[in-house]
């Protein structure tokens, strides 16, 4: 459910210099933030999804301030461009035998509208198995390449990265999304964090992520490769986290779903319940003020939706956005 690229729409989400390090290399990342976009699902508190609900039903708040919302209705024929991000090294390879029935959830999640998949595994390099392709054969013969890996590394943030520049390069109005299927970290991506969250807000993508069990994971880590990343430094939270938790936080950033399972049921259930959610969320838009101001006022902005008939909802959207200019330093890993 997404409205037509606004080229415009930059979201950068803050990153702050570790103070520590003066020898850091430095970028600059500009925002232009005249409108938001916020793409939300609602369910009850039993997990039923809440359809119909007309735009006056929802409040929309910047900072704690109500906004002026628009809603795009009937996008699901706009059609759906989906990359399948499908990590192959680390962890993946003891959790291969889980994914049999990818092609005929991603049949499921994509659902009748147009639609057009991509499938790229990726360990230290991402690499494209299958490029855009509406066709079941195509889909089939690019899933039948996915294998595990001999790699040490794990490069989501590469490879989410890698998956939104195939998604901006189409010729096409398509709903925007990547469908990841990783552990939790990332290990040894060269991309900073704040630049995948600006271009996934630039070009209005939503990351739905499934991932292999945290706790699982982090024990396999430690075992084989010596665990842990090492001390996070001085940095704003939405980095941090996604430092952390890089399938659940891109989720969480980019208005998508996070899932993590452990066995063969699990991984079918989550799968169920993203073809659920990928095509059946509302797409809020403002155009964010401060006070006084047709701009939004300059730094990190928090993002907050409620539904007061439904008060007791479960509510999902992108949580914050950047506005302005930002120059920052980022601490080499």
């Amino acid at each position: 459910m997404r409205g037509a690229l606004i080229s415009s729409l930059l979201l950068v989400f803050l990153i702050a210099a570790d103070c520590g390090d003066a020898s850091a290399q430095g970028y600059t990342l500009k925002a232009q933030s005249n409108i938001v976009l916020v793409p939300t699902t609602v369910e009850t508190k039993h997990g039923e999804m809440i359809y119909a609900l007309k735009p006056e039903q929802f409040v929309v708040e910047d900072n704690g301030v109500a906004q002026k919302i628009h809603m795009d209705e009937d996008t699901d024929i706009l059609g759906l461009s989906l990359v399948v991000v499908v990590q192959c090294s680390r962890a993946a390879v003891m959790e291969y035998a889980k994914l049999n029935g990818l092609g005929t959830m991603i049949d499921s999640i994509t659902g009748g509208a147009p639609r057009e998949v991509a499938i790229v595994s990726y360990g230290e390099k991402p690499e494209v198995l299958g490029d855009f392709s509406g066709s079941t054969d195509a889909l089939g013969a690019a899933l039948a390449q996915l294998q595990p890996c001999d790699d040490s590394k794990a490069a989501t943030l590469d490879a989410v990265a890698y998956a939104t520049k195939m998604l901006e390069a189409r010729q096409n109005h398509y709903r925007h999304a990547i469908l990841l299927v990783s552990e939790t970290r990332d290990h040894g991506s060269e991309v900073k964090p704040a630049q995948v969250i600006a271009e996934l807000g630039r070009t209005n993508t939503v990351v739905d992520s499934v991932a292999f069990s945290p706790g699982k994971t982090e024990i396999l880590n430690d075992l084989r490769y010596g665990g842990g990343s090492g001390p996070i430094g001085l940095m704003v939270m939405a980095v941090n986290a996604v430092k952390k938790n890089a399938a659940r936080e891109l989720a969480a950033l980019s208005g998508g779903e996070y899932i993590n399972f452990t066995t063969q049921k699990g991984f079918d259930k989550g799968l169920l319940q993203l073809s659920n959610h990928i095509h059946n969320y509302y797409l809020l838009s403002f155009q964010p003020h401060s006070e006084g101001s047709t701009n939004p006022s300059p730094g990190m902005h928090s993002i907050r939706v409620r539904i007061p008939d439904y008060p007791d909802a479960r509510i999902r959207f992108r949580q914050s956005y950047f506005a302005g200019d930002l120059d920052t330093a980022v601490p080499e890993k």
